[in-house]
């Protein structure tokens, strides 16, 4: 464990917002202890979304991920708090709804509904790294 003071990025994606569960998953990280620092709710754009997901282009769920993501309003947070990154991953749990622990936002809210893409709710940073690029790319001011 890490007892540095961290930033990471949230996303409570398109699915979480069309099924009213941002409260839930704002109410989660800051039950963990985590501030929000910044908040915002916007249809991500195609262009931010390439940039956001780079690392991912050319592979086969490119394009619908990107699809998914832009079909409709999404939460982004700037969370703060020592450990925060592994802590919210942690939090979120396993990629996979049906594989994530009961007690995790996508063990407890999530499912598999058969799509080209994974609908689990959320995004969290994966390292410093991500969380500071990816911060960028949706909070250019902070």
């Amino acid at each position: 464990m890490t007892d540095q003071i961290e930033r990471s990025l949230v996303i409570v994606k398109p699915d979480g917002y069309r099924r009213g569960l941002t409260g839930e998953v704002l109410r989660r990280i800051e039950a963990k202890g985590y501030t929000l620092v910044a908040l915002q709710v916007r249809t991500p754009d195609r262009e931010r979304l390439a940039q956001h997901y780079a690392e991912h282009e050319g592979k086969p769920f490119y394009e619908p991920l990107v699809e998914f993501m832009s079909s409709g309003p999404a939460t982004f947070a700037i969370i703060e708090g020592q450990g925060c990154i592994p802590g919210f991953r942690s939090l979120a749990g396993a990629t996979n709804p049906t594989e994530a622990a009961p007690g995790s936002i996508r063990g407890d809210l999530g499912r598999d509904w058969g799509l080209k893409v994974q609908q689990n709710i959320v995004h969290g940073s994966d390292s410093p790294e991500s969380a500071a690029r990816e911060i960028g790319i949706w909070f250019p001011e902070a």
